[in-house]
């Protein structure tokens, strides 16, 4: 909502000093969103006048036509004589009152005047238009033409009311009465503490057998329908330049005068109003549901098919309008014409269902001015007040006649009221009010209140959020100021922290990130054609995905299975701009569906839901298992005056999930295997030892060269994801930190030759269970493969160190555990020391 300050003084009569940014602190103090304040007419300078066009010479010889014009500028130009200027507009004619600006002004946009000469003549200034002196578009895309009352040599400035402040206003779904001057006027002399001239209190008739025939079939979608009628209308009238300037400020453009006035009398009251052409409506006007399949053609030119739901207005044809959204284009006000002009129209002032309207804007995705307020709430008892002032305004500006016919249907509908103890604003709020500061506040946003330790409270008519005793607790705080609020802290009870589980999923992430690798956070949501991509068989349990109903992007339909999907875009968008070395890692869940999910049952909101009925929507649910994932591409290592560096490879996946274990307390047993999308060759599958069995825990290495061309991602890209749930049973008790031995260690280093299809974790582990309980740590130093080792074989070399707790090992008892772990290798695995 625009509000003009220049329109908010009518109604409150606000300090001369108070700037737009005074009031826009008030009205945020207040509680509402007023975004911004725009200044109009910032750096205008004139002198800017009227001016009346004395001759036109057209100029020939130029690729556009162009006018050089004398202009009357009266005595604003400091000798009276008519002033020339070259223009190139054509809307306006000899004798026609034009705006004109003259050397020496500054139009907005520091836009400096001064005489010129341009296209053979000199030119002492300028004819302007509306987008030049910053009032917008008025539809006619060219020069202001002005009534011809004005003398020359008027200030314009003052007269276009060109310097103005206009608060913009965003107005939240509860507070549709402040999408009307009304409503902002109320608000601001509420938090000034001024009084409110109220616009909507005006004389109205009582409604009469004599009005123009309405039947209202469905009062609960119409709850209240007022019709006047006004004759004699002058088709040629305009509307006046301050109604015009006050809509152009509001954010709508002018139309025809009876259009304009129904337009000004909404943004002044907050009541949707339309006006028909008396002589294109045939009998009387009827208010019902559409029948399915009933066609209208509304004012923007489009051809609707009607709903059954959609709530019209007709006539003896059938319809003439969407109630509440938008009127129909047999009955539209003709434009300006004094041979074909309206002079006969009648007024239609109602009140519609909320919902209905809504639903019907939404249905036929036309969203209207009136359906933006019949939506979040319209005082039905403002009606006949707005039909009364379109009517005065008719009567004032188009001369004509108010009929004495008033059309009145109201259902039937009493006040409503809340019980609220006088007290409940404090308990909400945390703060003593006091009943005096309560009631003072209700009567202020316009309640009634009645009683001492429990209120009663009628509510406003335009008020139609208010519905319980929380609300009305609400309008007590926001005027006291939400800033007047205490800031506690609440007391957290003791003995609670985070869980064992809460703690891993840190300590995984802090892991993570003091290993180089970088969070990101993706979208939980994926499509066929990624795992498509992936390389994923038809039976891969990931191509099976929970589909959503109302999914943000047709093309990731389906929550995802797996965490690659997200990475792996995060990683080709940041290779794309130019990041080439990267590490990403993310924790989260995979939706995982079994096939036995039952249906949910839709929950009740009156009642807490039984443990039954808990325990039913769980059943619902797809196995959400928490995963964490890695992606890598580009140097691990940077090169440098420090070495060589290297590249991210397989291993540094798999180490990654090595790092994720120990986090656990947990070992990690590596074999290889093929698992798309991983390279065939270069994948590993990670297992732990839950309950004594080995349990797949995950899946790490090379992703295989088909899926890096399919997903665009750079060559050797490496990945690895594992399962935390897995990890988190494999937790066996409380972490033990490691003993520390004070004596010192004995190395060992062994050289086995193997046959190359025998995995190295399979003699780590034969050398380790071999070496016994002296055996520190055990590390795989080298690879090698080449003839002096015969074809087929390949030698890894280990480092071992041996340590005892309570002494200083000899020598002997070292190469005593060494070679008891090369023998149960050798044993295993078939391996030979090299060179033996």
């Amino acid at each position: 909502m625009r509000v003009p300050l220049s329109w908010l003084r009518e109604y409150v009569d606000l300090p001369a000093t108070e700037t737009g940014r005074d009031v826009q602190a008030k009205l945020v103090s207040v509680g509402l969103e007023v975004e911004t304040v725009e200044q109009t007419g910032a750096g205008l300078k004139g002198p800017l006048v009227v001016g009346q066009v004395l001759t036109i010479e057209e100029l020939e010889g130029f690729k556009k036509p162009i006018r050089f014009c004398t202009v009357d500028v009266g005595t604003a130009n400091g000798t009276g004589e008519p002033q020339e200027i070259v223009c190139g507009a054509r809307n306006f004619s000899v004798g026609d009152k034009v705006v004109v600006v003259l050397p020496g002004a500054v139009l907005p946009g520091d836009f400096a005047i001064a005489a010129r000469k341009t296209y053979g003549k000199t030119s002492h200034g300028m004819i302007c238009s509306t987008d030049e002196l910053g009032m917008g578009d008025d539809g006619t895309h060219g020069i202001i033409v002005l009534p011809p009352e004005f003398e020359p040599g008027t200030d314009a400035i003052e007269l276009l009311e060109l310097v103005d402040e206009v608060l913009d206003i965003a107005v939240t779904p509860d507070r549709g009465y402040c999408l009307s001057m009304r409503g902002v006027a109320r608000e601001t002399a509420i938090a000034y503490g001024l009084p409110l001239r109220d616009p909507a209190l005006l004389d109205v008739p009582p409604p009469n057998a004599h009005g123009y025939p309405v039947k209202v079939s469905d009062p609960f979608g119409c709850s209240n329908f007022t019709a006047r009628t006004v004759t004699g209308l002058r088709p040629e009238a305009r509307s006046p330049i301050w109604m015009q300037r006050r809509l152009q400020k509001a954010g709508m453009r002018t139309v025809s005068l009876a259009v304009d006035i129904t337009n000004y009398v909404m943004l002044e009251l907050g009541q949707p109003l339309h006006a028909y052409d008396r002589t294109r409506v045939a009998g009387t006007i009827g208010v019902r549901r559409a029948q399915q399949g009933e066609k209208l053609t509304t004012l923007d030119g489009a051809k609707r098919v009607l709903d059954a739901q959609d709530l019209v207005i007709t006539d003896d044809r059938g319809p003439i309008g969407l109630a509440g959204v938008m009127g129909g284009a047999d009955t539209e006000i003709a434009d300006h014409a004094e041979d074909s002009g309206t002079t006969e129209v009648v007024i239609e002032a109602a009140h519609f269902d909320a919902i209905a309207i809504a639903r019907t804007a939404r249905r036929h995705k036309l969203s209207s001015e009136a359906s933006k307020r019949f939506e979040r709430g319209v005082d039905p008892q403002a009606a006949a007040a707005a039909a009364q002032r379109t009517v005065d305004l008719l009567v004032l500006l188009a001369g004509g006649t108010a009929e004495a016919g008033v059309t009145e249907i109201t259902a039937p509908s009493a006040p409503r009221t809340i019980a609220m103890p006088a007290n409940h604003p404090d308990r909400v709020a945390g703060v003593e009010y006091g009943r005096e500061t309560v009631v003072r506040r209700l009567q202020q946003v316009g309640c009634d209140v009645y009683g001492q330790d429990e209120l009663i409270v009628t509510v406003p008519s335009w008020r139609p959020d208010l519905a319980e005793p929380n609300d009305l607790a609400e309008e007590v705080i926001r005027l006291e100021g939400y800033e007047n609020l205490p800031s506690t802290l609440p007391t957290p009870p003791s003995g609670r922290g985070l869980t064992d589980r809460q703690r891993l999923h840190r300590r995984v992430g802090r892991a993570l990130a003091g290993a180089g690798y970088v969070e990101a956070l993706s979208y939980p949501f994926i499509g066929d054609a990624v795992l498509d991509q992936l390389g994923l068989e038809k039976d891969d349990a990931r191509r099976r995905t929970v589909t959503l109903v109302n999914p943000l992007s047709d093309e990731e339909p389906a929550l995802r299975t797996t965490l690659l999907p997200g990475l792996l875009g995060a990683l080709r968008r940041n290779d794309g701009r130019g990041s080439h070395d990267l590490a990403l890692f993310e924790t989260g869940l995979v939706f995982r569906p079994t096939g036995e999910e039952t249906k949910a049952v839709r929950l009740p909101v009156d009642r807490r839901p039984t443990d039954e009925e808990i325990a039913g929507l769980d059943a619902a649910l797809p196995r959400q298992p928490r995963r964490a994932a890695v992606v890598l591409a580009g140097a691990r290592e940077q090169a440098g005056w420090w070495g060589r560096g290297r590249p991210a490879d397989w291993a540094d996946s798999v180490e990654a999930a090595r790092t994720i274990a120990r986090e656990a307390g947990v070992e990690v047993t590596v074999r290889a295997d093929r698992h798309a999308p991983w390279h065939p060759g270069r994948c590993a599958a990670l297992y732990v030892t839950v309950d004594g069995e080995e349990t797949l825990f995950g899946h790490a290495g090379e992703l295989h060269p088909r899926v890096i061309k399919e997903l665009h991602l750079p060559e050797r890209t490496c990945a690895m994801e594992v399962e935390l749930d897995v990890l988190e049973q494999a937790v066996d008790g409380t972490l033990q930190a490691p003993r520390i031995s004070t004596f010192p260690v004995a190395t060992q280093d062994v050289a086995l030759v193997v046959a190359s299809d025998v995995p190295a974790d399979a003699v780590e582990k034969a050398l380790r269970e071999g070496a016994g309980g002296l055996l520190e740590s055990l590390r795989l130093f080298d690879v090698f493969t080449g003839e002096q080792i015969g074809e087929g074989n390949k030698s890894l070399a280990y480092a071992l160190r041996f340590r005892a707790p309570d002494r200083t090992l000899t020598v002997e008892e070292a190469t005593a555990a060494r070679d008891t772990a090369v023998a149960l290798a050798a044993e295993r695995t078939g391996a030979v020391l090299r060179g033996a």
